[in-house]
């Protein structure tokens, strides 16, 4: 098992973190004052978003459930990971491929604190966890976590699950290229990106409610969202919204006014 490395962050309580609200909306207990002040505005713009966030998650499974099966990628490295939150995306890959390899990224000191639940491998696998931020690639792909777990010489499946709402443009397409082109033929993209599509009032005074606490947040439109995925092969279904893509019977009944991301997986050619 590894241990966490990297840049020691410090802990601010004060300001919500999006991390923390997340945990605060699926009734985890890793949050503070602040995270559940916004999470209850956020709720009460938009009662329904424990039920986006739920599928938002149970996307990331499914994902990661077909890139193991069906794509026979063994290693994965997941940006934005978040406070974990049983079963995480190891527990689902290697469930189908036990010797998978699985490296972890996010930048919250509490989610840093909490790691050790990312590192509970199986015998024949690894996991690892990189305290690095999206908006710094080179430290990702640089680090001695991913050099040690991933072989660019097989393909890899990068997850970006949940995140991309808090990259605004220019840098989101920049960033995603930068952490998928060093990654060989057959590596896969699996996206989650918000979007307004659905039910634009109740989610756009969200997104206001985010950028009222400190948080920055974009939407994005189908098209938008599929630019995402240029020059890769999108696997069928193609760009639907989250609980819509390869449901299994925990989204029968699932209103699509209730899932505001849109998700997707997409292989490099």
């Amino acid at each position: 098992m590894s241990t966490p490395r990297g840049r020691q962050s410090r802990l601010t309580t004060s300001r919500a973190h999006s991390a923390r609200v997340y945990d605060y909306i699926l009734g985890g207990k890793d949050h503070y004052p602040a995270d559940a002040e916004a999470g209850d505005a956020m709720c009460r713009h938009w009662p329904a978003l424990p039920v986006h966030m739920t599928e938002n998650r149970r996307f990331m499974h499914r994902a990661g459930r077909f890139l193991a099966e069906d794509c026979g990628i063994r290693q994965f490295l997941d940006i934005g990971t978040g406070l974990p939150t049983s079963p995480n995306l190891h527990e689902v890959v290697q469930t189908a491929a036990p010797e998978s390899h699985v490296v972890y990224v996010d930048n919250d000191p509490i989610v840093l604190a909490h790691a050790r639940a990312l590192l509970q491998s199986s015998p024949e696998g690894a996991t690892a966890y990189v305290d690095a931020d999206m908006h710094n690639p080179d430290a990702i792909l640089g680090s001695q976590e991913f050099q040690d777990l991933i072989d660019l010489e097989q393909p890899v499946g990068l997850m970006v699950i949940g995140i991309m709402h808090f990259i605004l443009p220019p840098d989101d397409h920049r960033l995603v290229g930068q952490l998928l082109d060093p990654l060989p033929p057959g590596s896969c993209l699996a996206m989650t990106i918000g979007t307004a599509d659905f039910a634009p009032e109740e989610v756009n005074r969200v997104a206001q409610e985010y950028r009222r606490q400190g948080m920055p947040f974009v939407l994005r439109d189908l098209a938008s969202a599929t630019s995402f995925f240029d020059g890769l092969e999108l696997q069928e279904p193609g760009v639907t919204q989250a609980h819509a893509w390869r449901p299994g019977p925990e989204q029968d009944g699932v209103d699509g006014r209730d899932v505001a991301m849109y998700g997707a997986v997409a292989r490099k050619p």
